[in-house]
C-alpha cells in the first residue's frame, strides 16, 4: 500500500523529512477495522510527533491522526460496523498514523461518517470533534443539554481545529454565550460566522476588553493555546468556582495557587487517553462522534474544513506541515486521496 513516512525526524524543509513509501497492507484482528483510507487532515500534534530529534527509526513511521474511510474488513470481535461502511475517526497515538491507504484502528473509537458529508469534510472534524467535547461536556461538566444555557466561556484560540468546533458545540448544544480570542481580521470573521458572540484580541489583556463586554469574568475557560503563557492571566477572569480546561502541555512548572481564592477547578484533556490506556470507558468516542454525525446531518453543526491541499503524498504533507507550523491556519487542512 502507499503511506508517506520518516525514518529520520528532521525540520519541514529537508527532502527527507516526509517520504512516499511502499508498506505491507495490514491485517485487521480482534475489534480492529481495516479502514480504506479517503481523507486526511492534520493537526499540530502531527508536527509535534514530527519534531526534530536525534532518533533514528528502523521502520518507517507513519503519523496521521485524523482519517474519513471505509471499511475494507474487521476483525473477529468486531460487532460496531461491516465492510462498505463509511467512517471517520483520529485513532491511537500509540499505532501507526493514518497518512496511509489502509489504516487499523480499534472500532470503539470510530464513527459512523455524516452522510451528508464528503470525506475531505469529514475527516475535518474527528481529533478537534472529540477534544472539545470531552473538555467541555468531561473535563469542565457543562452540560449539553442545555442546563448551562446563558453562562460564558471564553475559548482561547478560537479560530483554530478545536476552537472552530468548540464554538458550535458550545451554542449549538449547549446554549453558552461564547467569547472567542481571534488576533486577525479573516480569523475575528470566521470565529464570528461559527457562532461567537463576542471576539477579543489574544494579543491583548483579557481583563480590560471582557470588563468592556460588561462581562468582568466567565464560568468557563477552555484554553487552546499556550498554557505557559496563559495561565496567569486567567486566574483574574474566571469566576469563583468557575472551570479552566487546558489542552496544551506545560513547558515548565506551573502555579496554581492564584486559582486557589476562587476554588477554581483546573482540568486537563488528552483526547488519546481513552484509546491509549484502553480506559472502560473507550467507546464513548464511538457514541460522541456519532452524534456528532446526528448533529452535522441536521445542520446543526458544520464541518470545519478550510482548506484541501490536494493528494496524499510526501510533498503536500510537507506544505501542509509548514502551514501548521507557521500557526496560523483557520479550521482545518485536509488532503485527500492517493
Amino acid at each position: 500500500m502507499k503511506a508517506v513516512g520518516l525514518y529520520r525526524y528532521l525540520p519541514i524543509d529537508d527532502p527527507d523529512s516526509f517520504l512516499d513509501l511502499e508498506l505491507d497492507t495490514p491485517v485487521a484482528g480482534g475489534r480492529d477495522l481495516l479502514v480504506e483510507v479517503k481523507a486526511i487532515s492534520v493537526n499540530p500534534v502531527d508536527a509535534k510527533r514530527r519534531a526534530p530529534r536525534d532518533q533514528v527509526e528502523k521502520t518507517p513511521r507513519v503519523l496521521g491522526w485524523d482519517v474519513a474511510g471505509v471499511v475494507k474488513s474487521a476483525g473477529p470481535q468486531v460487532t460496531l460496523f461491516k465492510p462498505g461502511d463509511a467512517v471517520y475517526y483520529a485513532g491511537s497515538i500509540l499505532r501507526p498514523g493514518g497518512n496511509c491507504e489502509f489504516h487499523l484502528v480499534d472500532e470503539r473509537i470510530v464513527g459512523r461518517k455524516p452522510a451528508n458529508l464528503g470525506f475531505a469534510e469529514a475527516a475535518a472534524l474527528p481529533l478537534t470533534t472529540i477534544t472539545a467535547w470531552e473538555g467541555m461536556f468531561d473535563r469542565m461538566g457543562i452540560s449539553r443539554a442545555g442546563a448551562d444555557a446563558g453562562k460564558a466561556l471564553l475559548v482561547i484560540g478560537g479560530a483554530g481545529g478545536v476552537g472552530s468546533i468548540a464554538i458550535q458545540l458550545a451554542k449549538k448544544l449547549a446554549g453558552l454565550s461564547v467569547v472567542a480570542t481571534a488576533s486577525r481580521p479573516e480569523s475575528a470573521a470566521w470565529v464570528r460566522a461559527l457562532g461567537a458572540d463576542q471576539v477579543i484580541d489574544h494579543n491583548k489583556e483579557l481583563a480590560p476588553q471582557l470588563e468592556a463586554l460588561g462581562m468582568k469574568e466567565v464560568d468557563y475557560i477552555f484554553c487552546l493555546n499556550s498554557t505557559d503563557r496563559w495561565l496567569p492571566a486567567l486566574a483574574p477572569v474566571i469566576k469563583p468556582l468557575g472551570k479552566i480546561c487546558t489542552i496544551v502541555s506545560a513547558q515548565k512548572p506551573l502555579d496554581l495557587t492564584p486559582l486557589m481564592g476562587k476554588s477554581t477547578t483546573i482540568a486537563w484533556e488528552f483526547m488519546f487517553t481513552r484509546s491509549s490506556f484502553q480506559t472502560p470507558d473507550m467507546i464513548e468516542q464511538h457514541n460522541l462522534l456519532n452524534e456528532t454525525a446526528a448533529r452535522i446531518e441536521a445542520g446543526a453543526l458544520k464541518t470545519t474544513l478550510s482548506a484541501n491541499l490536494g493528494k496524499i503524498n510526501a510533498a503536500n504533507l510537507k506544505y501542509a506541515h509548514r502551514l501548521i507550523e507557521a500557526g496560523h491556519t483557520l479550521g482545518k487542512i485536509v488532503l485527500e486521496g492517493f
